[in-house]
């Protein structure tokens, strides 16, 4: 028979569901794991490159050898892990209505609920953008890392960051080549050991540069791009033709958030984490009691921090139903937020860490209020 109570349920099985599963189960709380998909793991089995950082963040070892140890860690663990099973509703007094296998729906309950529901690709439109061969990076990294398809022979890239030039060179590891990776901005977005590579591998960068139109009928033939001025302006005259069957969008992603506003949780926005986020405290605490936030849903990082935030998620769900004293609770905390200001660090964390802590003010404010 099928339990419906649970001390922990925890929507999403990526990088930071994985991770809370695991620190709750481990000090004792009985966890259920969900996800929509046929296989736990979410973004770390599309991310065959290299992690970049320190070795306590797992640099040098690949994305999907470390889900592989995250999800062997799960079942040495017993944790029940449910897939195929979408969550459709949520309340805020954690009831929780799921469908199995898109066919047999039933409600479950839970004592505390941490949402790691992960993001979406964001899109931009031009003419065009609607014809088969035009898609999001992270898709054309789903086909070529996972499904063994290769989504087209001569790709262009729009957007500079880490996800456009890894996706990039993955491409060209599968046998595609990449014309050109356009950026709208005047600089280079990723970290400039993913850009190197690529640059190395000869493919030319566009900045100030965007996508005016692609064209063909079936599918995309051609790509057009232009210059953009100091005023992102097209500057006449300074269009570009590339022939291409495949033109990738890496644009930034946006918080999946739908669940977490179903339950009632304010929400604050902040531009520098895809947008609107939910309220959270250095718990991971939403202002919902009982209902907590992990990964990129809380916030766009990257998936070291993702994992961090679902320990963090893990140990204060943990520590709030009893199962660890305030001192360990602390301690343990205290030394995860040190991972994750080391993370958040640097040309590109920096920013990452103003933004949270702007996210973070705002929870310290709502329980003031509340208090």
């Amino acid at each position: 028979m099928k339990k419906n109570n649970y001390d922990v349920v925890i929507i999403g099985a990526g990088p930071a569901g994985l991770a809370a599963s695991i620190e709750a189960a481990k000090h004792g709380a009985g966890v259920l794991l969900i996800d929509e998909n046929n296989k736990p793991g979410g973004q770390l089995f599309k991310q065959i490159h290299k992690f970049f950082g320190s070795r306590e963040h797992k640099a040098g070892t690949r994305g999907i050898n470390i889900g592989t140890e995250l999800l062997k860690e799960t079942m040495e663990l017993n944790i029940e892990v449910m897939l195929n099973t979408e969550v459709c509703g949520l309340t805020g007094d954690k009831k929780i209505w799921i469908i199995e296998n898109k066919e047999k729906s039933r409600e479950i309950q839970a004592e505390k609920i941490i949402i790691a529901t992960g993001a979406y690709e964001n899109s931009v439109q031009f003419e065009g953008w609607e014809l088969p061969g035009v898609m999001g990076a992270g898709a054309a990294q789903t086909m070529i890392n996972l499904r063994r398809v290769l989504p087209g022979k001569k790709v262009l890239m729009l957007g500079s960051g880490n996800v456009g030039v890894i996706v990039s060179y993955q491409l060209m590891q599968a046998g595609a080549e990449v014309v050109g990776i356009v950026e709208a901005a005047p600089q280079l977005g990723g970290y400039g050991v993913h850009t190197a590579k690529v640059a190395r591998a000869g493919v030319p960068f566009f900045t100030s540069h965007t996508i005016k139109k692609a064209y063909g009928t079936d599918r995309v033939e051609k790509v057009e791009i232009v210059e953009l001025d100091s005023s992102w302006q097209e500057i006449e005259g300074s269009e570009k033709t590339f022939e291409v069957d495949t033109i990738c969008l890496a644009v930034g992603l946006t918080p999946m958030v739908e669940l977490v506003w179903l339950a009632g949780c304010e929400f604050t926005y902040i531009g520098g984490m895809g947008g609107y986020v939910p309220v959270h405290d250095r718990f991971m605490r939403t202002t919902v009691d009982g209902l907590y936030v992990a990964g990129d849903v809380a916030g766009i990082e990257e998936a070291s921090t993702a994992m961090e935030e679902g320990r963090l998620a893990g140990l204060s769900v943990a520590y709030d139903l009893g199962y660890l004293s305030e001192e360990e609770a602390l301690s343990k905390i205290d030394n995860i937020w040190g991972k994750l200001d080391s993370l958040r660090c640097g040309q590109f964390g920096e920013k990452r860490r103003i933004a949270k802590n702007q996210i973070l003010e705002k929870g310290k404010e709502m329980a003031e209020c509340l208090a």
